[in-house]
């Protein structure tokens, strides 16, 4: 049974990336109902209660027991905000219990939150030596260590190219593989050893240590399939006018957001076998954002996290597809 969680120590100022893009291409509207998806330190969602002003209505939700203890210190001085423990990826049914039937503004920060990173037991971080565990939430799942040790070298070596874009997947796998199934692989250390001994040329620490961190955490949290879930059951939940803006850090997160607010915009066609159209869906949304927006050089010198980041926005659209 995984442990209680306790709440770690909160940094005196929490900045959220890219607050200002977040906030212009959310449009909060005083009366409006809205969702964070991933409520993290607080920090987007105390921008977005301070917006409605107690008017309305803030939903937050994440799936990290630790971070929902943090949300709710930072969010209790905030009037009509409700902080929930549950994964982005169940928003429509978050919504059903609490019977809110449409939303006015989705924004989803995806990937890890600073409380995350920066604590050492949670072990998504090679710079400290900590558990090898990487679950978001530590109550469900295998962790870290569970995978390496059941994984197989040749898929080992597909995730890290899909989700680290990891050049020498291959010898990179056969390293992480072969320390644990000779019981070497129970700490971050240990696995940043690994990537080390593959890569014996490095006379400092690989950069491919951090992608390799990156690919395994996102496949230990299923973090892709989850990120495509809650984009489509995002956009069913907009009311019309509703704005959802995203949030991505990586390129795999980028291409799932990418393509479903694309798909999502356009006109889809259902056909039958013989070609015959059966249906026509018009499109739901209008994008915001053609290309992603990015933190200045003022922002990425303040937070080094938020040089990876991109937004996109898009705002949903009156039935039969025309704008309000």
């Amino acid at each position: 049974m995984a442990p209680e969680p306790t709440l770690p120590p909160q940094p005196p100022v929490h900045i959220p990336v890219l607050r200002g893009p977040a906030m212009k291409w959310l449009d909060v509207r005083q009366g409006g109902t809205y969702l964070d998806c991933t409520a993290g330190l607080g920090g987007h969602s105390a921008l977005i209660a301070q917006a409605l002003a107690g008017t309305g209505r803030l939903i937050a939700l994440d799936r990290d027991p630790s971070s929902v203890m943090l949300a709710r210190e930072c969010l209790s001085p905030y009037e009509n905000v409700t902080v929930i423990h549950r994964n982005y990826g169940e928003l429509q049914d978050v919504l059903t219990e609490l019977e809110v039937p449409g939303v006015d503004g989705i924004l989803i920060d995806a990937g890890l939150s600073s409380m995350q990173l920066d604590s050492p037991e949670r072990g998504f971080s090679f710079q400290e030596e900590g558990e090898l565990d990487m679950r978001m939430n530590r109550s469900q799942g295998m962790t870290a260590q569970e995978y390496l040790a059941t994984v197989d070298e040749r898929e080992l070596a597909r995730v890290l190219r899909a989700h680290g874009d990891v050049g020498p997947a291959r010898r990179i796998a056969a390293a992480i593989v072969k320390r644990s199934r000779e019981s070497r692989m129970h700490t971050t250390r240990d696995l940043a050893e690994a990537v080390s001994e593959a890569l014996p040329f490095a006379k400092r620490t690989p950069d491919e240590t951090r992608t390799c961190f990156q690919a395994i955490r996102i496949v230990v949290n299923e973090e892709i399939r989850w990120l495509e879930s809650g984009l489509r059951q995002a956009v069913d939940a907009l009311n019309p006018r509703g704005r959802l803006v995203v949030i991505a850090f990586h390129g795999g997160e980028e291409v799932v957001v990418k393509n479903v607010l694309r798909q999502a915009s356009r006109t889809q066609r259902d056909r039958y076998p013989d070609g015959r159209t059966r249906s026509v869906t018009p499109p739901r949304v209008k994008l915001l954002t053609r290309k992603p927006v990015q933190a200045d050089e003022e922002e990425c010198r303040a937070n080094p996290r938020a040089r990876s980041a991109k937004l996109r926005a898009a705002e949903r659209l009156e039935e039969g597809g025309t704008s309000a």
